[in-house]
């Protein structure tokens, strides 16, 4: 279940650059991710990503296969090196809007906030009861992956780890 509930904001994050060419790529290794979720307390924060350059790609893919199908084309804005992103989603008769700020180094650490509102159809658990949800990414270049990762491993709190191209997430 907690692997579940991570992967929620982690989809909805990951759905954002859709339009991942006009972003610049992350440094390939070992990332560090904080999640933080306004007026939430949630158990597990922090994740690590063992990353290259095809598994980064690959992550995009396998969400934006799934999200792509019901979304709007991101309006991708670049402004002196920070990155504006505004999409629309919708799911069983429910749309979300998302718009998200990136900025920092690609290659070092960045910070990701993005702001969601939900109208029509069921609450999601993610967002809660008003519909809408506020949650801040800090990302950190920590060095080579580990002895034991391979390129795309996500290691999640309590040591679970998942690789993306084992993912099969389906619209």
């Amino acid at each position: 279940m907690r692997t579940a509930l991570l992967l929620i904001p982690a989809a909805l994050v990951a759905a954002l650059p859709a339009a991942a060419d006009e972003l610049p790529k992350r440094k390939p290794g070992l990332w560090e991710v904080s999640m933080a979720v306004e007026g939430k307390k949630i158990p597990f924060n922090t994740l690590q990503q063992c990353t290259d350059a095809e598994t980064d790609a690959l992550m995009m893919t396998n969400f934006n296969g799934a999200i792509g199908q019901n979304c709007s084309q991101p309006k991708v804005r670049n402004s002196s090196g920070t990155y504006t992103i505004d999409s629309a989603c919708t799911f069983a008769g429910a749309t979300t809007s998302t718009h998200a700020v990136i900025s920092g180094d690609f290659d070092k650490a960045y910070t990701v906030k993005v702001t969601s509102k939900q109208t029509g159809g069921k609450p999601l658990p993610t967002l809660g009861a008003v519909g809408e949800m506020s949650m801040s990414l800090e990302a950190k270049w920590v060095g080579p992956c580990g002895p034991k990762m391979k390129a795309g491993d996500i290691v999640m709190p309590g040591g679970i780890t998942i690789n993306v191209r084992q993912l099969k997430i389906r619209p």
